[in-house]
């Protein structure tokens, strides 16, 4: 009898009676053993199953039941061996603390730039407070999944399309601390936010393909100036360099020219002046004078010689017939000069 009367009141405790179990036991057991089913926008997701309170109890590691006597809240129980009161203690809510992943279904959103586009993304959760979750809300994770799809609109809706790939590690973080700030009455921590994909609309792709050809071609075209710049410029180093090089090679050549007249003119100068040197000795010697009046009038014939080969018209003088004369004239301005040079005599005291 005492067997009995407990068995209609643990049914009676959990919402079925003896015609529930008779009727539709299809329908009434699942849900009693299955647990709680909630929904995080793409889809049920089970939760942990409600165990049923034997009296002795074991909770699993990595695992939070919220204990509620009469209907109100008595304690959490922590992994290992718990003693509930049958009936009395009811064990309301089973989380789990270990990391909990949330897919965010795909979604539009507008960026700054007025294009649409679709994004999802996968959410990272911890339960952190138990009660807070159990009491707080009345689905966490339904509620910080609705979050994260107003924020991560919220976010787009502040970058322009460009920004959204390059700043998409900065959408992550930013995306994170508006749940970190919302879910804080909830008892939860979101670890991390993934943006898996963002897919744009065929017009837009076209003219995002279209933008890259351009910048290639643009970028080609740069290179391509840049290189006859290079070019060019290499040229013109070259030929200056050769100017310089040729510039420097005539000068030197110059100079040694300049230097090898210098050379000639002062062997010539050398030979010339050993040559009046021997000629004014030779001069002083006897029959001196008749070889100088010689040699002026053998030069004075071949002189006028020469005038009859290289011109048509000649200039001559008056005793052109009388090369004596002329032979005369010349050895009376030797002496003359030869006087001139002789320093003058010592005067007596």
């Amino acid at each position: 009898m005492l067997g009995r009367a407990f068995s209609k009141t643990l049914l009676r405790s959990s919402g079925l009676g003896l015609g529930s179990l008779t009727r539709g036991p299809a329908r009434a057991l699942p849900s009693l053993f299955e647990g709680v089913r909630s929904y995080t926008g793409v889809g049920y997701r089970r939760k942990a199953k409600l165990p049923i309170n034997m009296g002795v109890n074991f909770v699993p590691q990595q695992q939070a039941w919220v204990i509620e006597r009469f209907g109100k809240f008595k304690e959490i129980l922590e992994p290992g061996l718990a003693l509930l009161v049958p009936v009395i203690d009811e064990i309301k809510y089973v989380h789990s603390l270990k990391e909990i992943v949330i897919e965010i279904p795909s979604q539009s959103g507008i960026t700054l730039d007025n294009v649409t586009l679709h994004i999802d993304g996968v959410l990272y959760l911890r339960i952190d407070d138990p009660y807070k979750a159990s009491y707080g809300v009345e689905d966490a994770e339904y509620a910080v999944a609705q979050l994260a799809q107003t924020t991560m609109r919220s976010e787009l809706g502040q970058l322009a399309l460009d920004a959204v790939f390059k700043e998409r590690q900065l959408l992550n973080l930013n995306i994170v601390e508006a749940i970190n700030q919302a879910s804080i009455p909830w008892g939860l921590t979101c670890l991390r936010c993934e943006i898996r994909d963002i897919s744009l609309p065929d017009k837009v792709v076209e003219d995002m393909q279209r933008q890259v050809s351009a910048e290639r071609r643009k970028r080609a075209s740069i290179l391509e100036s840049e290189g006859i710049r290079e070019a060019a410029i290499n040229v013109a180093e070259g030929d200056k360099q050769s100017n310089i090089l040729k510039s420097e090679g005539r000068r030197a050549q110059q100079v040694n020219e300049a230097l090898g007249e210098a050379d000639a003119m002062l062997t010539m100068a050398n030979a010339k002046a050993k040559s009046i040197d021997v000629i004014s000795k030779s001069i002083n010697h006897e029959g001196g004078k008749d070889a100088v009046a010689m040699s002026i009038a053998s030069e004075y014939i071949d002189a006028f010689g020469n005038l009859a080969k290289e011109g048509n018209t000649l200039l001559l003088p008056g005793n052109v017939n009388d090369p004596a004369n002329m032979v005369a004239q010349a050895m009376s301005i030797y002496d003359k000069v030869n006087m001139a040079t002789k320093p003058a005599p010592p005067t007596s005291a």
